[in-house]
């Protein structure tokens, strides 16, 4: 390959991790633009997971063998099978060598390899069909990150000391595209996190129950929304200060979190203030009021709070069409407002009875028949 056509390659990587939206994309335009640039028929992108003692691959593409899959649940292998990866770095890196690529073929050692750690390299190739590899150490933060991986097939061309030079070069292109997208992502992160809580943010809300209105309007997935008011707040702190104050909030978010989790994919959120929400799309109402139920069973028993006002809005129950999220949005916080006001120490369901209750509805909508009862409700945020 020309010095042209590895600019070319080169260029090309960069602008496909660029481009990615999230880290697989990007694991995968690094893994394909190396496969590429190299001519190979298989890459693979792999890290090094300290904790676990393991190179944990994150992306396989090209030609796939028997048993890999693109991006594998759990494709892992000890690391102390693969020992050049923290040997290589750690003896010669850290004593001033660069942290050069190097090649394994099925019959050994080549391009200037040491003997002495290619057996399992060299077991894999072969039991894979292939001929000979390439690997790059991924260097990020000064620290060793994990491995791009090249192949080609038996009877191919073997990898030479100048790919070698090659894939060094490509995979610090991969570690600077992997440390962008790290960025981007922690970046959205903070913009959709609460920073008190670590939950969910009202920004994150927005978004995500807009999305789950059209999955209803498109599919008719059901789509609930549980508002909740922490009661007490403004006494704890003017009582106790603001930094018991947070740890309520923050007891309360864990709360929140382990109850959520009785829904699948729900979404945990403080919406500022005092003031949190679960969001789920899928489970059925029944099983989402039985969740906010146990919300506020638990948030009775922290210490220094008052428990928590709850209202519950779903598109199961008969509250009349959803054609928007500010009015599912509504329903939820008009529920939440009557749970507060009459001191329930239960969720109030929009659109449900009680024993004693009023169907929880919106004051501008038009009234429907339930439990043959029409009534109507004004909530706070109701013109």
């Amino acid at each position: 390959m020309g010095e042209d056509r590895r600019l070319v390659a080169v260029v090309a990587l960069a602008q496909g991790m660029a481009a990615a939206h999230g880290s697989r994309e990007a694991w995968r335009a690094a893994a394909v633009g190396a496969c590429r640039a190299l001519g190979g028929s298989f890459a693979a992108l792999s890290v090094w997971e300290r904790e676990l003692g393991r190179l944990k691959v994150l992306v396989n593409v090209g030609e796939l063998a028997e048993g890999e899959e693109e991006f594998p649940e759990d494709e892992s292998y000890p690391v102390h099978q693969f020992a050049e990866i923290t040997e290589f770095l750690h003896e010669q890196w850290a004593g001033g060598g660069e942290p050069n690529a190097w090649v394994e073929t099925a019959e050994g050692p080549a391009a200037g390899r040491r003997p002495g750690y290619c057996h399992q390299r060299v077991a894999a190739l072969r039991r894979r069909g292939r001929g000979c590899c390439v690997v790059a150490p991924i260097v990020l933060h000064g620290r060793a990150w994990g491995e791009l991986y090249v192949a080609r097939p038996v009877g191919a061309p073997v990898f030479e000391r100048g790919d070698a030079d090659f894939a060094t070069v490509l995979a610090a292109v991969v570690a600077a595209g992997i440390a962008q997208t790290e960025r981007l992502e922690e970046a959205r992160r903070l913009a959709f996190t609460d920073a008190l809580t670590g939950l969910a943010n009202r920004r994150a809300v927005d978004v995500h129950l807009e999305q789950a209105i059209e999955r209803h309007r498109r599919e008719g997935a059901v789509v609930s929304l549980v508002v909740c008011d922490l009661n007490g707040l403004k006494r704890v702190n003017d009582t106790h200060g603001h930094a018991a104050g947070d740890r309520l909030l923050e007891r309360f978010g864990s709360v929140l979190s382990l109850c959520g989790a009785m829904l699948p994919g729900a979404l945990a959120a403080r919406l500022g203030g005092d003031e949190f929400c679960l969001l789920a799309v899928g489970p059925p109402a029944d099983q989402v009021v039985k969740a906010a139920g146990e919300v506020c069973r638990r948030a009775a028993e922290l210490e220094l709070g008052d428990g928590v006002a709850c209202g519950v809005a779903s598109t199961e129950d008969p509250i009349g069409p959803v054609r928007s999220a500010r009015r599912l949005f509504r329903l939820a916080d008009a529920a939440q407002y009557r749970a507060k006001a009459e001191r329930s120490t239960r969720p109030v369901v929009a659109g449900r009875a009680g024993p004693d209750d009023p169907v929880v509805r919106l004051a501008d909508e038009p009234s429907q028949e339930a439990d043959g009862e029409r009534r109507r409700f004004r909530g706070r945020h109701a013109p």
